[in-house]
């Protein structure tokens, strides 16, 4: 797992449009110190002391004195102070925090290091998203024409794994020394405007290339590949594509985006319907609408149509706030997104705004 960073220094308000020191609310039941514990997240901290964790990095307190102060360890202890009337959190270096070893040098004299121990506690759980962050994808929808397909595994098996032998035919007449191994998934379309939004290339594989032999179509070869890495099992007509060159930092800076957002959630990973807490959604909006990873929005459940007997119409209930996502890729027309917070279940078309 990639260490995160929390670079609260450079999140300043106006990055978000906001007047964050007129905003920042405390938790009613917020403590006046923490320890950070194991398995702790940034944004679960967040949460202990302000009602809105984005605006953590708005009552962060670096302090100079404190080594790496943007890196929190288990171990090390939040202080909740006032400053000028305003609320600010104070980092103590906890005893677990760093170990002192002997120093490497020629000097003869003694001397020792502070090493940190462990990593640092992550923005968010980076185990719910992991396969998310350099694998799967949202490709134009024409991405999966023409290119090569899984035929069979050794031995004629329809379902491979890691270590197995598979074989795929198509165009390699570029042949690559690797390639992903993909399922084409969901076609998604705005359903305001009709848009084409893109399709869904859900990460099965990653295999490597180690022989190619022709076939009875001039333009294909049949390769052979290895298995190198497996997210679930490779079946038959799975697709190969070229391994997506775009590096993805684990590097999250929660906050509001600066401009307004109106968008919906359009899927949700293996088609599951009902959707919770930790779960991975597709959203309808993307770079183009200034969408950015680590951008935190709100979910609303739509208010239903109801009737009003007395004066004999139909009156829409307001929608109603149901949790909060955060993006954690983004793509030119959608995103990826994982919920945060679910105050009920969560369902396809609910819709996603502006925290």
């Amino acid at each position: 797992m990639k260490k995160i960073i929390l670079a609260a220094a450079a999140m300043l308000a106006v990055t978000f449009g906001i007047q964050a020191q007129d905003q920042v609310r405390l938790n009613p039941d917020h403590p006046d110190e923490y320890v950070v514990q194991k398995g702790d997240t940034l944004w679960d901290i967040s949460g202990r002391f302000l009602a809105q964790p984005w605006y953590w990095p708005e009552i962060w307190q670096v302090n100079p004195q404190v080594e790496n102060p943007h890196l929190i360890y288990p171990g090390d202890r939040l202080r909740l102070i006032y400053v000028g009337g305003q609320p600010q959190l104070q980092l103590e270096r906890g005893p677990t925090a760093y170990r002192l070893t002997p120093a490497s040098g020629s000097s003869l004299q003694p001397q020792v290091r502070r090493e940190a121990v462990g990593e640092p506690i992550p923005a968010i759980p980076l185990d719910a998203i992991n396969a998310f962050l350099s694998h799967t994808r949202i490709v134009a929808p024409d991405a999966f024409r023409g290119t090569p397909y899984v035929i069979s595994g050794s031995e004629q098996r329809i379902l491979m794994g890691a270590g197995d032998k598979i074989y795929a035919r198509g165009d390699f007449r570029v042949p690559l020394a690797s390639y992903g191994i993909y399922r084409p998934g969901p076609v998604y379309a705005d359903p305001i405007t009709g848009e084409t939004l893109g399709q869904q290339a859900l990460d099965v594989a990653t295999v490597d290339l180690l022989q190619l032999d022709p076939d009875s179509r001039k333009d294909f070869a049949v390769a052979t590949l290895g298995v190198a890495r497996t997210s679930r099992e490779i079946r038959l007509e799975d697709r190969l594509m070229p391994v997506e060159e775009r590096a993805i930092a684990a590097l999250f800076q929660p906050g509001a985006p600066a401009v307004p957002v109106d968008g919906v959630i359009l899927g949700v990973e293996e088609g599951v319907t009902q959707i919770g807490k930790y779960d991975v959604v597709i959203v309808n909006r993307g770079e183009r609408e200034g969408l950015q990873p680590g951008h935190v929005l709100a979910i609303y459940k739509r208010g239903a149509v109801v009737r009003d007997y007395i004066e004999r119409d139909s009156v829409k209930l307001p929608d109603e706030r149901a949790g909060v996502l955060m993006v954690f890729r983004a793509f030119e027309k959608m995103s990826l997104a994982l919920v945060l917070e679910a105050d009920r279940p969560l369902e396809v078309l609910d819709l996603v705004r502006n925290p």
